[in-house]
């Protein structure tokens, strides 16, 4: 035989050569929880991870900057006496997102802060944006919530915000508004496929931010779908985004190859909590190798056309690759 392709794979330094995906430390991004409270709470939905008092994230910050992570984006768990129908307290400058925006930048500079931009979190009816008394999401009306938010989040020394909201046109109003107040160098960070997947269920449960009534079908994308998510992309490049996410990951592979194919910008991928306990879950009954797998879940994300991935492994994953 003329061709013996395991020639290419008879040693691990070989093996090294001709890889064609790398993963690096530095594409990874650590999303984080945290709470008002003082003390760390670990989160019962998602074994493995914690609920941070404000100190407690500055020492998570310190080791995942000595882990080589370099980027973190963060999730608030707002208390029901601060939640409302109009979701009020995320555009609140000294509320629990900028309060600790400001802590860690002063502290690690070197930190890039990532933060979500979405109503979920602050609103008494757990959805991204207002519900109208018919049930309806209003979106135009969310939009001029969410810019308070960001412009909140900027002016706390955000890097990125990342609307994860799925409203129509906030690209656009985001970016202008961010202009118009001086926050030129404040990246976006588009959810632009952001499906309405039933992966999300732990993650909601960190947040406390489940919807009271009805689902996100009317915003978040139909997992059907696959030329919607580049009409999407389309929107968003032409609004002004920085960098594009497709959420979820493992289960959107293919989606995350077309937004690739079709764009020169960043792509972002959310490993999501639904994924992270399918392996956490199978590796405690023992029938997985949950580093070996965990790792190869990750290197399948981005051979896929990741730029950069949303892990609730990156600090072990730095780890393991180092």
């Amino acid at each position: 035989m003329l061709q013996r392709p395991r020639r290419n794979r008879r040693t691990q330094a070989i093996r090294d050569l001709v890889h064609e995906t790398a993963l690096q430390p530095a594409d990874l991004i650590y999303p984080v929880f945290l709470h008002a409270d003082r003390v760390d709470t670990p989160i019962g939905a998602m074994p493995g991870q914690t609920r941070w008092s404000p100190d407690g994230l500055l020492g998570l910050a310190e080791r995942a900057l000595e882990a080589g992570i370099r980027s973190v984006v963060l999730f608030p768990k707002i208390e029901d006496a601060k939640k409302d129908r109009v979701g009020t307290e995320a555009g609140n400058d000294e509320g629990l997102i900028p309060a600790t925006l400001r802590s860690l930048k002063k502290q690690f500079p070197e930190l890039t802060l990532i933060t979500d931009v979405a109503l979920d979190p602050y609103s008494s009816d757990g959805h991204d944006g207002i519900v109208a008394d018919d049930g309806r999401i209003l979106n135009d009306e969310t939009i001029e919530v969410l810019e308070r938010q960001a412009l909140a989040q900027a002016r706390a020394g955000a890097d990125i915000v990342a609307p994860s909201d799925m409203m129509d046109g906030r690209i656009g109003r985001l970016r202008r508004a961010l202009d118009s107040e001086g926050f030129h160098d404040v990246g976006l960070l588009s959810y632009t496929a952001k499906y309405a997947s039933s992966f999300y269920g732990p993650f909601r449960g960190a947040l406390d931010s489940a919807p009271k009534a009805g689902d996100k079908k009317t915003y978040q994308m139909d997992p059907r779908n696959r030329r919607e998510a580049l009409r999407e992309l389309a929107l968003d490049e032409a609004e002004g985004a920085d960098m594009v996410m497709v959420k979820p990951a493992g289960p959107y592979l293919d989606i995350i190859r077309e937004v690739r194919d079709a764009t020169t910008l960043p792509v972002a991928a959310y490993q999501v909590s639904g994924e992270y306990l399918m392996i956490e879950a199978a590796a405690q009954s023992g029938w997985l190798d949950r580093r070996a797998v965990a790792l190869e879940s990750l290197v399948g994300i981005k051979r896929a056309g990741a730029d950069m991935i949303l892990t609730y492994y990156a600090m072990e994953a730095a780890a393991w690759l180092a």
